[in-house]
């Protein structure tokens, strides 16, 4: 009897301790939100003008913050253009936060450069590609971005491609010793870019493996391809030991993943399973304005990288 005695009054002991935590934790302050969930598994790489409401103008200031919210890489198309002391500043910045800096824009769209056998043209050519040698060193740069430009109609095709490839072996040469790396961009002719050389994978692949250089290789804009040939990842599979960057951008609308058709959670499994460890540009707008938006696309590129 008096063991069912005890064992009553030591269920209302514990059933008043129970209602005591209830009553405390009610009243506890609750814990603060998680910070940022780490760096993400691969290279996103921002533009310095993706989280302007959140980091402001300056680029030191967009480095930390890109951080601090888990990237490990930036991009900017048009570092090479930018003052010399601000260019050291962000090599310095980028070093001291472990970040990679992706492709800068050796060359733009511009006119039927590299589809000639016209010597003058070969020589602003040349003369590109060892400015972008030198600007390369100042800047600790891997990659430069070269887009061939546009086609002629008034030439055969084939002879077109000839030239390319004998244009890009100049290039190739002037800079294999300091190992810089040209990714040529084959751009979408549909919504954005009519009358360009350069439009598919499979063609710039074709280019690459005739240059035969470790200094020519693709950047995969999967924005572009996706308007131009879709089959994105047989496509990456395919042209694989000659891809060196990657751009994104959600299909239609340029916007952040998740926008759009292309389901960006595959590939980035796809590629990250094949051991890709270089950068991928985030060279795309926003789905809303503001720090909503900025918000929207951090949230999209965490969705996407959780595989």
């Amino acid at each position: 009897m008096q063991d069912v005695q005890d064992n009553k009054i030591t269920r209302r002991g514990l059933m008043a301790s129970a209602a005591a935590a209830v009553a405390i934790s009610s009243v506890a302050p609750k814990a603060k939100a998680a910070s940022p969930a780490g760096k993400f598994k691969l290279k996103y790489a921002p533009s310095f003008g993706t989280f302007r409401e959140h980091a402001g103008k300056d680029p030191i200031d967009n480095i930390k913050f890109m951080s601090d919210q888990g990237f490990r890489a930036i991009f900017d198309n048009g570092l090479m253009g930018k003052p010399p002391e601000l260019v050291d500043k962000i090599v310095k910045e980028l070093d001291r936060q472990n970040m990679d800096l992706g492709p800068f824009v050796l060359t733009g769209i511009g006119g039927k450069l590299f589809v000639t056998k016209d010597e003058e043209n070969r020589q602003k050519i040349i003369k590109t590609a060892t400015d972008g040698v030198e600007f390369a060193k100042r800047a600790n740069a891997k990659w430069a971005l070269l887009v061939p430009g546009a086609f002629d109609n008034g030439l055969e095709w084939d002879y077109q491609t000839a030239n390319v490839i004998d244009n890009l072996r100049y290039c190739a040469e002037i800079c294999e010793e300091s190992g810089l790396v040209i990714v040529l961009e084959p751009l979408n002719a549909w919504t954005n870019h009519p009358g360009l050389f350069l439009t598919k994978i499979p063609q710039a692949c074709m280019i690459c493996r005739a240059v035969n250089s470790p200094s020519v290789k693709i950047v995969n804009d999967i924005y572009h391809q996706q308007i131009t040939e879709g089959n994105l990842i047989p496509n990456i599979d395919m042209a694989w030991d000659e891809i060196a960057a990657f751009h994104l951008g959600d299909n239609p609308g340029r916007k952040e993943p998740t926008t759009g058709e292309i389901n960006y959670k595959n590939i980035f499994k796809h590629i990250h399973k094949k051991g890709y460890n270089g950068v991928l540009c985030m060279e795309h707008g926003r789905s809303k304005r503001g720090k909503e938006g900025e918000q929207a696309v951090i949230d999209a590129y965490r969705a996407c990288d959780d595989f």
